[in-house]
């Protein structure tokens, strides 16, 4: 999709090449000496001339947060792009962004913008680049919408199902109308797919704004390298806000995450995330670095493709497999005890999360039953889809599966592990190929609706919908498929669209726990995990800070 840009031909950089070592250009980058805290304003230039070296296990194909749902993705054009409102670093609470003040008042939400704000191009913010990003995102008469086949599924359930209009007063002003009472709705403005294009940079770049990104953010990109998975971003000196403590930033891919744990006690890189639970050790163990852990907002799950296996359209098979998988066992022993065992899709510290659900207990005696009880007993095979390199969720993809594939073998049934790098599986999956697949999902707004909604409600027409079927075709028009299960029970559906409708935490929350008892019971997923966030990080970094929702918020970080 990209290609390098002029950029490369200013400072060479190298991927990981064949053993532990990564080399990166370090062509004057000294560690500071000035003592900074990190607090400067904003002016962007406190002295630091240092290069932070981030290591991960996938590269980001796109820098465009409109034609991506990763992750990855995010971790980069979070750094570049700002949004209206952010999430306190480390919290879950909203703070400022590019608007000074916000509030939502039935279906009307209102925004008052911060003045003085540029872009990289040099462009002054205003409530038009707003207006522009959102119309090229979901807005198919706009002149400059990116097209159906561009523009990720995170338009509808972020900001397009929800707008009914934007009436802009000057500059700074803006009021939002809604299509309903929609209460997530001033979080979903800090998702990291609601960052704000610049206007100018729209209608000059069109669909190529990933390697001409053009935001307001505290780095500007300065080179993608699809060729060595390698991405350079520069410090922006008229940033708005906080820092940036360093100059440069650059986003190593290193495959192997034991190879980026050494690369990390080496020296080679000062932040490693995607960490497994050898990898874990080899952080813990080495000299000079630190493992550091919180409680993250997410879940790990394995999901059926209802639609394409028939045995999968009978519940009683779907408790059944989640009866045959030691989840507890994979979680303890694989996982290294980073991670609880899941039971619903609501993370215990998210609103209206059952706390009367308990996982699915081992029981491949039960499986058993059930099986019969569904007219397979003599078993049957399906291909599972997996991503190899490790996630936050799951951290030791190949091994999961490998032990899924076991525990199903004892009660016969036959699994075949289909493993892939990560932006092929999330293509094969958002495709609907995949029998069954492992997949997670890290929160983008801490709101309920954000796994509910997003992750198991269809989102097509009831035209679309058949009597007596939980489940739909990925080729349903206006298809959600973030809903990888294909999963379509109308009570399940009621509730939740009802929860978005509803302002009051109390009431939401039983609605979710209700609406929790029956993805439990219906078993659309095999619940497989809650984990901690991990990431290694270099003694010589200060001010980094583990954020469960956005970030990483590296323009508070610097070097010693």
């Amino acid at each position: 999709m990209s290609s390098q840009d002029d950029g490369v031909s200013r400072r060479t950089f190298l991927g990981a090449a064949g053993g532990a070592a990564v080399t990166v250009g370090l062509a004057g980058c000294s560690g500071t000496d000035d003592g900074s805290d990190g607090s400067d304003g904003g002016d962007g230039s406190d002295g630091s001339d240092a290069l932070l070296r981030y290591g991960r296990g996938s590269h980001s194909s796109t820098l465009d947060f409109q034609n991506s749902t990763s992750g990855e993705v995010a971790k980069v054009t979070e750094q570049i792009y700002d949004t209206l409102i952010n999430f306190e670093p480390g919290e879950s609470t909203l703070t400022d962004g590019l608007a000074s003040d916000y509030s939502l008042d039935g279906q009307t939400a209102s925004l008052t913008l911060k003045e003085g704000v540029t872009f990289h191009n040099g462009e002054e913010f205003t409530a038009q680049d707003f207006v522009a990003t959102y119309r090229r995102f979901v807005d198919s008469e706009y002149e400059y919408y990116a097209g159906d086949d561009y523009v990720s599924a995170y338009g509808p359930f972020t900001l397009g199902s929800w707008i009914d209009d934007i009436q802009v007063d000057g500059d700074y002003e803006m009021t939002i109308q809604l299509t309903q009472t929609y209460a997530p709705f001033l979080r979903n403005l800090a998702m990291f797919a609601a960052a704000v294009h610049s206007e100018a940079a729209i209608e000059e770049f069109g669909t190529d704004l990933s390697e001409n990104a053009v935001g307001t953010g505290p780095f500007e990109l300065d080179t993608l390298d699809d060729t060595n998975e390698q991405i350079r971003l520069t410090a922006y000196d008229d940033y708005w806000g906080d820092g940036p403590q360093v100059d440069e930033v650059v986003f190593v891919t290193v495959g192997e995450n034991s190879t980026r744990a050494q690369s990390l006690a080496s020296g080679e890189l000062d932040v490693i995330d995607g960490i497994g639970a050898q990898s874990s050790q080899q952080v813990s163990n080495a000299d000079g670095v630190e493992l550091v852990r919180t409680d993250g907002i997410n879940v790990g799950y394995m999901a059926f493709n209802i639609t394409a296996v028939e045995e999968f359209q009978d519940r009683r098979v779907r408790q059944a497999i989640s009866h045959a998988i030691d989840t507890e066992a994979i979680v303890e022993q694989i996982y290294s005890g980073f991670a609880t065992e899941a039971s619903q899709p609501l993370p215990p510290n998210v609103l209206g999360h059952n706390d009367d659900i308990d996982p699915y207990e081992y029981d491949p005696e039960r499986a058993q039953s059930l099986l019969e009880e569904a007219g397979y007993g003599d078993g049957f095979s399906f291909e599972l889809a997996t991503f190899q390199n490790p996630r936050g969720y799951n951290p030791s993809p190949i091994q999961t599966a490998e032990t899924v594939s076991s525990n199903l073998g004892e009660v016969g049934i036959d699994v075949e592990i289909n493993q892939q790098s990560f932006s092929p599986f999330l293509e094969y999956t958002a495709q609907g190929r995949h029998d069954a697949c492992f997949l997670g999902w890290y929160t983008d707004n801490a709101d309920p609706d954000n796994f509910a909604y997003v992750l198991l409600h269809p989102q097509v027409d009831e035209g679309e919908l058949s009597d007596g079927q939980d489940w739909v075709s990925f080729d349903a028009e206006g298809y959600n498929t973030s809903n990888r299960a294909s999963w379509a029970n109308q009570e399940y559906m009621d509730l939740v669209e009802e929860a978005q409708r509803t302002t009051a935490e109390s009431d939401r929350a039983a609605l979710y726990n209700e609406a929790m008892r029956i993805a439990h019971d219906e078993a659309p997923w095999v619940y497989l995990d809650y984990a901690e966030e991990l990431r290694g990080v270099a003694d010589r970094v200060s001010g980094f800070q583990i954020a469960a929702i956005s970030g990483p918020y590296l323009n508070l970080v610097s070097l010693e």
